[in-house]
């Protein structure tokens, strides 16, 4: 009697519709990764060739009373005296490697000037968006739980006010009232959390404004659907029907602002450091614009982009794990 075999079911793992999924999925990320890359070249391409229409470097690191000779021998010694697509070769070689060449002004390796701006404008923008999140968050929901109501239309007011309003305009108000008249924060200077306060309250205005905004509307459509009503009908308190199932299905939008605010608090940092003299990337941005310092210009540009390009790849991907539907429509 031949002995009866039974065939293994199949595990997810080795479930074709499983392959086919994880397949997907890999093309899909390498996708975004190609468009990326090819973001970052085209960044650095137009950045390379725009800066060199503002003027030449050399006119401003020697006096006005140079002689040509003098122009010809430092032009010659920054390497500036090559032919234009030579140097665009060279410059292209070595992003790979992380040379972004040496500072005209500083004459120090860029890469090592930007790792020594870094930590503060990181520190500055972390602040802000912490700022925002903390605000952002409960006046998104508070506003679309009392919607229609004299509370939701001050909020609304107040979100409008501080996304219509300049955020140099609103760092100058905030020096004049709590440096210059209250004297309880400092007007400038970088080490201590007093230093950070004014500075992140900011660069975050805008950021809270378009988050609450963005929230509140997610969650009025949210809270309009069917299985929130169930979920209101089985006795469930307003709040806890709020957290628990509204805020979910109205976060994919809500996690895709906050992604691209983020780069746009780091971009947005060049002028909040400028007003409160921050030693970050955006004050040195300013600075390398001013002096012509082409290598420094075209890494500052460069680092921003790439702050976009990652925090929209990361929120891009990050689609699958909060909604199940964007995986498998992938």
């Amino acid at each position: 009697m031949s002995a009866l075999t039974l065939d293994k079911p199949p595990t997810p793992a080795d479930s074709p519709s499983r392959h086919r999924d994880t397949a997907r999925l890999l093309r899909t990320v390498l996708r975004r990764v190609g468009t990326a890359l090819f973001v970052l070249l085209c960044t650095a391409t137009v950045s390379f060739f725009l800066v060199r229409l503002s003027g030449d470097p050399v006119k401003i690191l020697l006096p006005p009373d140079a002689t040509a000779h003098q122009e010809s021998v430092l032009r010659a010694s920054l390497g500036l005296d090559r032919p234009l697509f030579t140097q665009y070769l060279d410059y292209l070689w070595g992003l790979p490697r992380l040379d972004l060449g040496d500072s005209l002004v500083y004459g120090q390796p860029v890469s090592e000037i930007l790792a020594d701006r870094l930590p503060a404008t990181i520190e500055l923008a972390a602040a802000a968006l912490a700022v925002t999140l903390v605000i952002a968050i409960p006046a998104g929901i508070f506003a679309a739980m009392r919607r229609g109501r004299r509370s939701d239309h001050t909020v609304m007011t107040g979100v409008l006010l501080g996304q219509s309003t300049p955020p140099f305009w609103v760092g100058i108000l905030l020096i004049l009232v709590f440096a210059v008249w209250l004297q309880a924060l400092p007007a400038s200077g970088y080490g201590t959390f007093a230093n950070l306060v004014l500075p992140a309250v900011t660069l975050a205005v805008y950021s809270v404004a378009v988050v609450a905004r963005l929230l509140r509307s997610s969650l009025i459509d949210v809270l309009s659907s069917d299985h929130i009503r169930s979920s209101r009908a089985k006795g469930f308190g307003p709040l806890k029907v709020v957290l628990r199932h509204g805020l979910r299905n109205a976060s994919l939008p809500v996690v895709t602002v906050i992604g691209l605010e983020v780069g746009n608090l780091l971009g947005g940092a060049i002028l909040t450091e400028r007003v409160f003299s921050w030693p970050g990337v955006g004050q040195l941005t300013v600075e390398a614009i001013s002096n012509r310092d082409f290598p420094l210009v075209q890494a500052t540009v460069l680092f921003f982009a790439a702050t976009f390009v990652v925090v929209n790849l990361l929120v891009d991907l990050s689609y699958s794990f909060l909604d199940p539907r964007v995986r498998t429509s992938r």
